[in-house]
């Protein structure tokens, strides 16, 4: 195919337990400066290296997302991982995808401090033939790799998901960290409350 028809589109992969503004923010800022039709945020179904117990169910993690993206006709979610079930594996699931979208490139975003540990990536000398990577800079250096990779500036905000469900445990409302929508739906939900309290 004319490489020039091809479809440019992003993908970020997590767990999103829960989507906060750090997440939408990286996505929609790759989005904008690689000049990609969308990202896709890709929620795994069960992480190869996350503890299974922390993770709440995948249904509750779509909704957050959608409810997330909804305003953003840059964003989009790719639901494969999830559908797929069993552990989410990079490779496997570009394996799949390529196959199926044979006139899309596909550009994979990772955080900068997760190019060192690119070398211990399942499959990752295939998985580097089916995807470009792209990190975004945590810090003033860039992270030699072995493996080919685009460093993108954003700006960082210092928020995790582990932080956010503390929060939550506490009582303390994270205005501001996530969309209210997507705190609207937690407390509706009761997500993230300790059974013993």
């Amino acid at each position: 195919m004319d490489k020039g028809n091809r479809k440019k589109i992003g993908l970020l992969g997590g767990n999103f337990n829960p989507i906060h503004h750090a997440h939408l923010m990286m996505a929609d800022q790759v989005a904008q400066q690689m000049n990609l039709e969308k990202v896709l945020l890709m929620p795994e179904n069960i992480p190869p290296h996350v503890d299974e117990k922390e993770t709440i169910s995948a249904k509750h993690r779509v909704k957050m997302l959608e409810l997330a993206i909804k305003d953003n006709p840059r964003l989009g979610l790719e639901l494969i991982e999830i559908e797929r079930g069993g552990k989410s594996y990079s490779y496997d699931t570009l394996k799949l995808l390529t196959k199926a979208n044979p006139d899309t490139d596909y550009y994979f975003i990772i955080g900068g401090d997760m190019v060192e540990y690119l070398p211990k990536w399942y499959k990752i000398d295939e998985l580097i033939e089916l995807v470009k990577f792209i990190a975004i800079r945590r810090t003033e250096k860039n992270i030699e790799s072995p493996y080919p990779v685009q460093w993108l500036e954003a700006p960082l905000l210092p928020i995790s998901s582990t932080m956010i469900r503390e929060m939550f445990v506490q009582n303390i409302k994270p205005t501001y960290l996530l969309p209210k929508d997507v705190i609207s739906y937690i407390e509706t939900e009761k997500l993230y409350k300790k059974n013993d309290q």
